[in-house]
Protein backbone atom coordinates (compact mmCIF):
# COMPACT_ATOMS: atom_id res chain seq x y z
CA UNK A 1 0.00 0.00 0.00
CA UNK A 2 1.32 3.05 -1.00
CA UNK A 3 1.94 6.43 1.52
CA UNK A 4 -1.80 8.26 2.05
CA UNK A 5 -2.64 12.29 2.21
CA UNK A 6 -3.56 13.14 5.58
CA UNK A 7 -6.09 15.18 3.86
CA UNK A 8 -7.93 12.41 3.05
CA UNK A 9 -8.16 11.17 6.28
CA UNK A 10 -12.07 12.68 6.51
CA UNK A 11 -15.04 13.33 8.82
CA UNK A 12 -18.13 13.04 7.81
CA UNK A 13 -21.52 14.04 9.59
CA UNK A 14 -24.66 12.67 8.36
CA UNK A 15 -27.51 15.18 6.85
CA UNK A 16 -30.85 15.68 7.04
CA UNK A 17 -32.59 13.68 3.98
CA UNK A 18 -29.41 11.46 3.62
CA UNK A 19 -26.04 11.58 2.75
CA UNK A 20 -22.75 12.64 5.03
CA UNK A 21 -21.57 16.52 4.77
CA UNK A 22 -17.54 16.66 5.14
CA UNK A 23 -16.77 18.56 8.74
CA UNK A 24 -15.18 22.01 6.92
CA UNK A 25 -11.75 23.70 7.88
CA UNK A 26 -9.86 20.16 9.54
CA UNK A 27 -6.46 20.38 8.93
CA UNK A 28 -5.59 17.56 11.31
CA UNK A 29 -7.84 14.36 12.31
CA UNK A 30 -6.85 11.74 14.37
CA UNK A 31 -8.43 8.21 15.30
CA UNK A 32 -8.10 6.01 17.57
CA UNK A 33 -10.06 2.27 18.20
CA UNK A 34 -9.73 1.11 21.26
CA UNK A 35 -10.89 -2.47 23.33
CA UNK A 36 -10.97 -2.86 26.60
CA UNK A 37 -9.49 -6.35 28.29
CA UNK A 38 -11.18 -8.60 31.03
CA UNK A 39 -8.53 -10.27 33.16
CA UNK A 40 -9.80 -14.06 33.47
CA UNK A 41 -6.34 -14.79 35.23
CA UNK A 42 -6.53 -17.74 38.29
CA UNK A 43 -4.69 -19.38 40.37
CA UNK A 44 -4.47 -22.32 38.07
CA UNK A 45 -3.46 -19.67 34.92
CA UNK A 46 -0.30 -21.88 33.13
CA UNK A 47 2.50 -20.58 34.33
CA UNK A 48 0.66 -17.96 36.51
CA UNK A 49 0.68 -15.85 33.02
CA UNK A 50 -2.32 -13.85 32.42
CA UNK A 51 -4.93 -15.24 30.93
CA UNK A 52 -7.88 -12.45 29.00
CA UNK A 53 -11.53 -13.12 28.36
CA UNK A 54 -11.94 -12.83 24.62
CA UNK A 55 -14.78 -10.75 23.12
CA UNK A 56 -15.59 -9.62 26.68
CA UNK A 57 -14.25 -6.16 26.87
CA UNK A 58 -16.40 -2.90 25.56
CA UNK A 59 -14.77 -1.40 21.91
CA UNK A 60 -14.74 2.53 21.58
CA UNK A 61 -13.39 4.73 19.16
CA UNK A 62 -12.46 8.32 19.48
CA UNK A 63 -11.89 11.10 17.09
CA UNK A 64 -10.21 14.90 17.38
CA UNK A 65 -9.76 17.26 14.62
CA UNK A 66 -8.47 20.74 14.97
CA UNK A 67 -8.68 23.29 12.00
CA UNK A 68 -9.58 26.26 10.39
CA UNK A 69 -13.24 28.08 11.01
CA UNK A 70 -15.02 28.37 8.09
CA UNK A 71 -18.49 29.20 9.24
CA UNK A 72 -19.96 26.51 7.21
CA UNK A 73 -23.65 24.48 7.37
CA UNK A 74 -21.37 21.46 9.32
CA UNK A 75 -19.86 24.05 11.54
CA UNK A 76 -23.45 24.50 12.65
CA UNK A 77 -24.83 20.94 12.89
CA UNK A 78 -21.72 20.66 15.16
CA UNK A 79 -22.55 23.19 17.37
CA UNK A 80 -25.85 22.04 17.36
CA UNK A 81 -25.79 18.44 18.06
CA UNK A 82 -23.07 19.84 21.17
CA UNK A 83 -25.27 21.94 23.27
CA UNK A 84 -28.23 18.98 22.32
CA UNK A 85 -25.84 16.39 24.14
CA UNK A 86 -26.96 14.78 20.58
CA UNK A 87 -25.40 11.42 19.39
CA UNK A 88 -25.77 12.06 15.67
CA UNK A 89 -23.95 9.33 12.91
CA UNK A 90 -20.85 10.41 11.81
CA UNK A 91 -18.47 8.26 9.29
CA UNK A 92 -15.24 8.52 8.92
CA UNK A 93 -13.14 7.71 6.24
CA UNK A 94 -9.29 5.81 5.99
CA UNK A 95 -7.89 6.37 2.77
CA UNK A 96 -7.57 2.52 0.89
CA UNK A 97 -8.65 1.40 4.45
CA UNK A 98 -12.07 1.39 5.02
CA UNK A 99 -15.22 3.81 6.58
CA UNK A 100 -16.54 3.31 9.90
CA UNK A 101 -20.04 4.76 10.50
CA UNK A 102 -21.75 5.29 13.61
CA UNK A 103 -23.42 7.65 16.46
CA UNK A 104 -20.71 9.68 18.23
CA UNK A 105 -20.95 12.04 21.04
CA UNK A 106 -19.37 15.53 20.43
CA UNK A 107 -17.37 15.74 23.72
CA UNK A 108 -15.09 19.18 23.03
CA UNK A 109 -15.71 21.76 20.95
CA UNK A 110 -13.33 24.31 21.26
CA UNK A 111 -12.62 27.87 19.73
CA UNK A 112 -9.63 29.68 19.07
CA UNK A 113 -8.21 32.54 17.88
CA UNK A 114 -4.84 34.82 17.30
CA UNK A 115 -5.34 38.93 16.65
CA UNK A 116 -3.34 38.59 13.66
CA UNK A 117 -4.40 34.96 12.53
CA UNK A 118 -7.17 33.12 11.34
CA UNK A 119 -10.06 31.80 13.51
CA UNK A 120 -9.45 28.13 14.59
CA UNK A 121 -11.37 24.97 16.21
CA UNK A 122 -10.58 21.99 18.08
CA UNK A 123 -13.42 18.91 18.32
CA UNK A 124 -13.19 15.25 20.02
CA UNK A 125 -16.21 12.63 19.38
CA UNK A 126 -16.67 9.47 21.42
CA UNK A 127 -18.32 6.25 20.11
CA UNK A 128 -21.64 5.70 21.15
CA UNK A 129 -23.06 3.22 20.00
CA UNK A 130 -22.47 0.22 17.95
CA UNK A 131 -20.06 0.81 14.97
CA UNK A 132 -19.58 -0.43 11.07
CA UNK A 133 -16.74 -0.83 9.04
CA UNK A 134 -16.47 -1.07 5.83
CA UNK A 135 -13.65 -1.75 3.28
CA UNK A 136 -13.03 0.29 0.75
Amino acid sequence: MAAQRGRDLLVRLAVDGGGFETVAGLRATRLSLGAAMVNATTADSPGRWRELLAGAGAQSASVSGSGVFRDAASDAALRRAFFEGATPTFRLTIPDFGEIDGPFQITTLEYAGEHDGEAVYQMALESAGALTFREL
